[in-house]
């Protein structure tokens, strides 16, 4: 029987490659135009969303490292396996995504298929490090961000999902536009 960890990471897998289904239909010059002055293109969505998690992989191996044998300890406590979407609170600084700038831009475009392996091998050392641990000793295994407080690595997993699906939403509205002449 799958895990709440096994269906979140099945739910990260789906959700990029719907986005990369919408993405395919459209060609290579439309991934890299800005829709808007100041606004990122769907590649540099891509991009972004990568490097974002790509970011937390150093803490979450840091955290279970340094923290897996109290997990041990606390394993018997309960522990959160949902957290609410922040990105859709009135209150959350969105602003805070220049952290993150892409790497691949207008200016030093990529081929679709490179954003995608870049994505996908991302997606595969994301389920290589939660494959096999207990959901107990993820749900006892805390980081702490300055703005969402003290969570667990599973509540981490889901709000790094709800990160890539705020923009990937934005990508397969996007896609779904018509091309402009």
């Amino acid at each position: 029987m799958p895990t709440i960890v096994d269906q979140y990471l099945d739910l990260l897998d789906a959700q990029r490659e719907t986005a990369f289904a919408a993405l395919e239909r459209r060609d290579e010059v439309w991934l890299w135009q800005r829709p808007a002055q100041r606004a990122w293109c769907p590649g540099e969505i891509v991009d972004h969303n990568t490097r974002l998690i790509a970011s937390t992989m150093p803490m979450l191996r840091f955290a279970w490292q340094t923290q897996r044998r109290r997990a041990e300890k606390r394993r018997a406590r309960p522990y959160a396996t949902h957290i609410e979407d922040p990105y859709h609170k009135a209150s959350f600084p969105h602003w805070v995504g220049f952290l993150w700038t892409p790497r691949h831009n207008p200016k030093h475009p990529v081929p679709l298929a490179v954003l995608q392996q870049e994505s996908r091998a991302l997606h595969a050392a994301v389920r290589a490090f939660y494959n096999g641990k207990d959901p107990a000793l993820l749900g006892n295994t805390f980081l702490y961000d300055p703005l969402f407080g003290s969570i667990n690595l599973i509540e981490t997993l889901l709000i790094g999902i709800y990160h890539d699906q705020l923009h990937f939403d934005d990508l397969l509205r996007m896609a779904a536009e018509p091309s402009k002449p």
